[in-house]
């Protein structure tokens, strides 16, 4: 498991756009468990939708990248001085909203890791169901300072 000290060590997120709260399991290289609590505390929910609050579609696909790049960025070498960034994304899928009160779980595997690039497949649920499916690419940069 790795706790949000460790993740603030992976990613530089910061709040309001560290969409993470924990690591229940990684198998290096492999795949990755990852979940975020949404509270209703959330900023989007106050214009997303008044009475309605629906988390945006895009911030559950930045909560799976997120969750994806600590899986490509965990053990390498110097990995404060990188940046895992949006490549690609392909076959998205959005199934169920979510809202405030659910805990978003977002399974993460590798399909693909060439030199710098990673292609990802995510899965996320709420509870046994999916609500989120996406294949992400990403391209770890240099952090400039």
């Amino acid at each position: 498991m790795i706790e949000i000290d460790e993740i603030l060590s992976i990613l530089p997120h910061r709040f309001p756009f560290l969409l993470v709260d924990k690591i229940l399991e990684m198998e290096e290289g492999k795949r990755i468990v990852g979940i975020k609590n949404v509270t209703i505390n959330e900023p989007f929910f106050q214009g997303h939708f008044p009475g309605k609050p629906v988390m945006p579609g895009v911030l559950i696909l930045e909560a799976m990248a997120q969750v994806g790049a600590i899986l490509l960025l965990k053990n390498i070498e110097n990995k404060e001085n990188k940046l895992a960034l949006f490549a690609g994304i392909d076959e998205v899928r959005f199934r169920k909203p979510v809202g405030p009160g659910d805990v978003l779980r977002f399974e993460v595997e590798v399909l693909k890791v060439k030199a710098t690039i990673g292609k990802l497949k995510g899965t996320a649920y709420v509870g046994d169901e999916i609500v989120c499916e996406a294949t992400v690419m990403s391209v770890l940069v240099d952090r400039k300072k």
